[in-house]
């Protein structure tokens, strides 16, 4: 471990002064490109750096150990107590740091939330994942823009397809991609019997030119006109975007907006996720078929998570985690449950690399 730190460490020095390079300046994306690999080191650089300076501080206090002054002696034994405690802390840390890194993990976020088995009741709670995302994603002071969405009469949603862009924005919601089961009395229901319904989430990292190329030639564009709840007519220009991607038979609608032009821009901005989660699939698959089992493989079939609203509780099923708060993860206080998951894997990982 301390040979590959050192290696982190001397890249990281390495890229400090290609940065300060005045050549390099004047090369906007080459120069992003080393920022961001700069940026991505500067947290395992810094816990090395402290830990290498603990270490020193042991060394120190373990001479102090022989010196004749029974004052110092006892000083010393004290600090030893404490530099030892904090090296743990932080040898602990490294070794996640050094885990090898999902090249997702700084990418924004394309959220797709579509209502499953249940009718208007999977359309509600539908509506109900959406606002807790939202929720999550202001105090975690992210940005949520809606791309495109299917909304029903009582409020709820068939589809809602929405940008989630911060820091951390795909580390953290990776592993909410899925089945969601919700048991509660749905306000459809006159004779106040628990329904059980389903709604499924796609956590597809935003694809930038550089991951997915698109050929324009591999693409049919269909313009329409916009309509709302119960047919209604939104619009009345042909603003809305149907996208087909010829090779795979991928197709992307968006009529959120009232421009043509803004509605392709986010048309495509899907069909690249998409595209790039279709790629991944298949890398993952021929992986997959080496291995019995696969940690982490996204299989969206999976039933996840269950909110049962009648005992006040949310349930991971991949970690057996059970919290009774469903009341404060549902206006999107999260961060427990995303912290148990992402500990889980994080635990698995080490110790698939022993």
């Amino acid at each position: 471990m301390l040979d590959k730190l050192a290696e982190v460490e001397k890249r990281y020095e390495q890229l400090e002064n290609l940065l300060i390079d005045p050549q390099l300046l004047s090369k906007q994306r080459e120069y992003s490109k080393i920022a961001k690999e700069r940026a991505e080191l500067e947290e395992i650089v810094t816990c090395y750096r402290e830990w290498r300076k603990v270490e020193q501080e042991i060394q120190e206090n373990r001479e102090l150990l022989q010196e004749n002054d029974d004052a110092l002696r006892d000083l010393a034994k004290e600090e030893l107590s404490v530099l030892r405690t904090r090296k743990e802390e932080l040898e602990s840390r490294l070794k996640v740091l050094i885990l090898p890194k999902d090249p997702n993990d700084t990418k924004n976020v394309i959220l797709e939330i579509r209502a499953g088995t249940g009718g208007e009741e999977a359309a509600l709670f539908a509506a109900s994942l959406f606002r807790m995302y939202m929720r999550y994603g202001e105090f975690r002071g992210w940005r949520v823009e809606v791309m495109n969405s299917n909304p029903t009469g009582l409020g709820g949603f068939k589809e809602i397809i929405a940008l989630i862009e911060g820091r951390g924005a795909y580390s953290r919601l990776k592993f909410e991609g899925g089945v969601h089961r919700v048991q509660r009395v749905p306000v459809t229901e006159a004779s106040g019997r628990i329904h059980t319904s389903a709604v499924t989430i796609a956590v597809l990292p935003e694809a930038d030119e550089v991951d997915v190329e698109i050929d324009p030639k591999d693409l049919r564009v269909d313009v329409f006109r916009s309509s709302g709840p119960g047919g209604q007519s939104v619009n009345t220009t042909d603003s809305a975007v149907r996208m087909t991607h010829l090779p795979t038979g991928l197709v992307v609608s968006c009529q959120d907006e009232k421009s043509q032009h803004k509605n392709r821009a986010k048309a495509l901005k899907i069909l690249r996720a998409r595209l790039l989660e279709k790629k991944q699939a298949e890398q993952r698959s021929e992986i997959a078929a080496t291995r019995k089992l696969m940690v982490g493989s996204g299989d969206r079939s999976e039933r996840i998570r269950t909110y049962n609203f009648p005992q006040g509780r949310v349930t991971d099923h991949r970690i057996n985690f059970t919290l009774y708060k469903l009341d404060r993860v549902m206006e999107g206080e999260m961060d427990e449950l995303v912290e148990a998951l992402l500990t889980h894997y994080q635990a698995e990982a080490l110790q698939a690399t022993g």
